[in-house]
């Protein structure tokens, strides 16, 4: 019988194109015979049957052909919540995690707040935004793509928060009633040049409307601020992630729309300016 220690070791072997092939091969694992990773650590000499390997061995074929392993399980880990992904929408990262918690302490001390998540995706900020925030605030999230919508809805559901949500599609600002008092977004950031030497993981199963952003990556971006410009309540901000070697030229971008905005840059964790805020 072919044991957890032996599938995992053959697994890394055809995952060596990852740069994570152990933790990849354990997810897989982890997920055919529903335990977490410390249980195949502590049973590696656990035996699979012949369906836990037919269906291992299935989805080891689709990830050893590059096909992101959230969009093969259908789900994704975000801020503290797991969030239903499919290749309509871009698989959350981590440096959004750390947006929305820059947009939390942005909201701690201000009560009944309007919000719009521009380019919702999965509506991974929108959802993480309204269970973490009291009823009072007014949240809406908005994508031009109608099946990235149905995915954010379902995560909403999922999460208990579909009342709290207002789900429009169409263009950025355009299908929005209100003027926002926040507008937070994770728009299309990647330069087309960036897009050709991505991994084929991302070109060929992430969908591009979710990440070029043009020439310099900042089309979008531009759209959205002028958009903004003439939207935005009175004493709003505006929360943007953008590229970690963009920030100058965002900064410029929104000076130039917002001239008498207060603009600054932040940086991620790993140091680089990754989020544009006016105010």
């Amino acid at each position: 019988m072919i044991d957890i220690q032996s599938t995992l070791a053959d697994a890394q072997v055809a995952l060596s194109h990852s740069a994570t092939p152990v933790i990849d091969a354990r997810l897989l694992l982890s997920h055919v015979l529903g335990v977490p990773h410390s249980y195949l650590l502590a049973h590696g000499e656990q035996p699979l049957t012949p369906a836990q390997q037919a269906h291992f061995q299935d989805l080891l074929a689709r990830a050893s052909r590059q096909i992101p392993i959230p969009y093969l399980l259908e789900q994704a880990p975000f801020f503290d919540l797991t969030f239903y992904v499919t290749p309509a929408v871009l698989i959350p990262r981590p440096e959004t995690e750390e947006l929305v918690q820059f947009a939390l302490t942005w909201l701690q001390r201000r009560e009944s707040v309007r919000i719009v998540d521009v380019g919702t995706g999965s509506g991974c900020i929108a959802v993480t935004l309204a269970r973490h925030l009291p009823a009072g605030h007014a949240i809406a999230a908005v994508d031009i793509s109608a099946d990235a919508l149905e995915v954010a809805r379902e995560n909403a559901r999922r999460h208990g928060v579909s009342e709290r949500i207002q789900f429009l599609q169409g263009n950025l600002l355009a299908p929005l009633p209100w003027s926002p008092d926040l507008i937070i977004a994770n728009l299309p950031y990647v330069t087309d040049t960036e897009w050709t030497m991505l991994s084929d993981g991302v070109k060929l199963y992430e969908p591009p409307l979710a990440l070029i952003g043009g020439v310099d990556g900042l089309d979008i971006v531009r759209n959205l601020l002028r958009q903004a410009s003439s939207r935005i309540a009175d004493g709003g901000a505006i929360l943007l992630e953008i590229g970690w070697r963009q920030g100058e030229a965002a900064r410029q971008a929104a000076l130039s729309t917002f001239p008498r905005g207060d603009v600054s840059l932040r940086s991620d964790l790993a140091g680089h300016d990754r989020f544009l805020f006016i105010q």
